[in-house]
């Protein structure tokens, strides 16, 4: 575990984290995606399909807490920064710079010295925050968004970072 700024506690998530780091998924998913996505990909972005993918990924999840409550969380898989998300009322509070510095250092235990992830093109706010915090833009690309019926491309910006 982890503290930053006294303000931000980083730790693994657990299986009660679950319901509440679904939900902080589904309602930023919207707030980047609707309108930059396929509505194919919309369709099946349920409510539950966040709350079920957020239970079957607690292993992968480290959630940041602030006053005790889950205030965003991050997932890493080798070297992808792959899902980053802060509850509405905690942007712009640094929740999400310690879960991106997080996911860094995980790319790094992983044996990775270069870290990637993928923003939905339309999304100008999460591609300004990348910006500013380092990453590089090295340009548009498909993002293969895995569902049950298969992958669904995404156009969206590949931005990269040293570990």
């Amino acid at each position: 575990m982890i503290d930053r700024d006294d303000a931000v506690r980083i730790r693994p998530a657990t299986a009660d984290d679950a319901p509440v780091v679904g939900a902080i998924w589904r309602d930023g998913w919207r707030d980047g995606h609707l309108g930059h996505v396929p509505e194919e990909l919309v369709a099946i972005r349920t409510p539950e399909s966040f709350d079920l993918r957020a239970a079957q990924r607690v292993d992968e999840t480290t959630v940041a807490e602030v006053d005790g409550a889950v205030a965003g969380f991050v997932m890493v898989a080798a070297d992808e920064v792959e899902q980053v998300y802060v509850a509405a009322e905690q942007r712009g509070t640094g929740v999400a710079g310690a879960l991106l510095a997080e996911g860094l250092r995980q790319v790094g235990a992983n044996g990775h010295d270069r870290a990637w992830l993928a923003v939905a093109g339309g999304n100008g706010r999460a591609r300004r925050f990348y910006e500013r915090q380092g990453w590089t833009d090295e340009g548009a690309f498909d993002y293969p968004a895995r569902t049950s019926a298969g992958p669904v491309p995404v156009p969206c910006h590949r931005y990269t970072r040293t570990v």
